[in-house]
């Protein structure tokens, strides 16, 4: 049998890294990995081997409550075993980060995947309020993989002047910027791409911020 689908054949990985398979999907080897890592709920694909899934929730009760107050946060599984396991989410561009022991701000819905070394919290960018519609992001530090994805071919933006984003389209920010809302003096100035333009992520400092081509995904029409 001959086909140009067969140009995408599984890609070998080291054990137990993040690699992509392609731009929008994720191969993980657990072998090597310490047995796990974890996942956005839902997003496996395929998988190979003697793999379980467990559901984590928000990974933790204060957690929990604080992605109940804020809406913010991630519902994780754990991903254990041996084998490997092919995860992606709505045909989105899949990019890996590899810290060593740093931090990153990361938009709780742009999160596909990470390893188990990496430890994370939710928190609320200064300044933000309930009429801005909040801004409550997600912060991993130390060293280890973190996948994230974006929905539009992103652009990474180094911050050396002050840096203004739309709130949904920022992916993720270096946690060594100091970060808060900006109000626009006139709401009906319709500089952004959607409804929340009378506001905007402002971010001052030294490092990146990643800002994908859309605000996300359009809402589902209810039926």
């Amino acid at each position: 049998m001959r086909s140009s689908l067969f140009n995408h054949a599984e890609r070998s990985v080291e054990p137990g890294s993040f690699q992509l398979q392609n731009d929008r999907m994720l191969k993980v080897d657990l072998t090597g990995s310490g047995g796990f890592f974890f996942a956005k709920q839902g997003s496996m694909v395929a998988y190979q081997g003697d793999v379980d899934f467990a559901y984590e929730g928000a990974g933790g009760l204060g957690k929990l409550f604080k992605k109940a107050f804020t809406g913010e946060g991630m519902s994780l599984m754990k991903v254990s075993g041996s084998g490997d396991v092919f995860l992606a989410q709505d045909a989105d561009e899949v990019f890996v980060l590899h810290l060593e022991n740093e931090g990153v701000t990361v938009n709780g819905g742009n999160v596909l995947a990470f390893e188990s070394t990496l430890t994370w919290d939710i928190n609320r960018v200064e300044g933000a309020s309930m009429l801005s519609g909040g801004l409550f992001n997600t912060t991993f530090t130390g060293t280890g993989a973190l996948a994230v994805t974006a929905f539009g071919t992103p652009v990474v933006l180094n911050v050396d002047v002050p840096t203004f984003v739309d709130m949904q389209s920022a992916v993720l920010w270096s946690t060594s910027l100091s970060s808060s809302i900006r109000k626009t003096a006139k709401l009906g100035a319709a500089i952004g791409r959607g409804s929340g333009e009378a506001y905007q992520l402002a971010l001052s400092g030294q490092g990146i911020v990643v800002v994908q081509a859309s605000e996300g995904h359009p809402p589902t029409p209810k039926q």
